[in-house]
């Protein structure tokens, strides 16, 4: 057994534990493997250890990543970094999900860019929820009627929600800020009845998302270990 085959058995646990504890169904979580700046014989790796669903944080690197492995028809690729509407076009013809929709003039571009003959894009707003001025996202002030513009867009389904919250050391923290998420995707979910996923949680913080009813943990660094960064 491999490190990343190693690593993801126990992230797998880590996810199972968290969700028996809260009295939830592991089967309830996808795992995202986070594999910005990781090179494809990790992701390979992963793959053989039967990981399907990676993110990736740069439009080029991503694209390129998914080229690579197209002969793996039933990988999930999911774009999670910031996006600029210059990238929109690679992001609409190549990913299957993107997670940090925070304005109406993105998502109508990747509405637009989207190939016929693909499925909708499944996209996800991304909330600030700890308000900083640094971090992209929409206040939840906001999330009525920015998701309202967003379904009735043509080549994209709406699914959900995607945070990525300040750092806090402690579980209780790290819960009441996930608690404000859970609420909001409650609420979005009574609106859209086909949003299903909460993306929230990472290696630091994936068990006080899991309680907090994070549907979707983006991990990187538990299963290829620290972070590779771009010269």
């Amino acid at each position: 057994m491999n490190n990343i085959e190693q690593n993801l058995h126990d992230v797998r646990n880590r996810i199972t534990l968290a969700a028996q504890k809260c009295g939830r169904s592991p089967e309830e979580i996808t795992l995202l493997a986070v594999s910005k700046t990781k090179p494809t014989d990790a992701i390979a790796k992963a793959i053989a250890a039967g990981q399907r669903e990676f993110g990736e944080n740069y439009v080029q690197e991503g694209v390129e990543k998914i080229q690579y492995f197209s002969n793996h028809e039933d990988l999930v690729w999911h774009f999670i970094g910031p996006l600029q509407s210059n990238k929109s076009r690679l992001v609409a013809e190549h990913f299957d999900w993107c997670h940090t929709i925070d304005r109406l003039k993105i998502a109508q571009r990747l509405s637009e860019q989207r190939p016929d003959g693909m499925p909708p894009l499944n996209v996800l707003i991304q909330i600030n929820i700890s308000g900083e001025e640094s971090k992209s996202g929409i206040l939840l002030e906001e999330l009525v009627d920015l998701a309202a513009k967003i379904s009735s867009l043509p080549n994209l389904t709406l699914r959900g929600l995607m945070t990525i919250p300040a750092p806090e050391n402690h579980f209780e923290h790290q819960v009441a800020i996930f608690r404000k998420m859970e609420q909001a995707f409650t609420q979005l979910k009574a609106l859209y009845p086909q949003v299903d996923t909460l993306s929230m949680g990472m290696t630091d913080d994936m068990e006080a998302a899991i309680t907090s009813g994070s549907t979707l943990v983006r991990i990187g660094t538990a299963i290829f270990g620290a972070r590779q960064y771009r010269a």
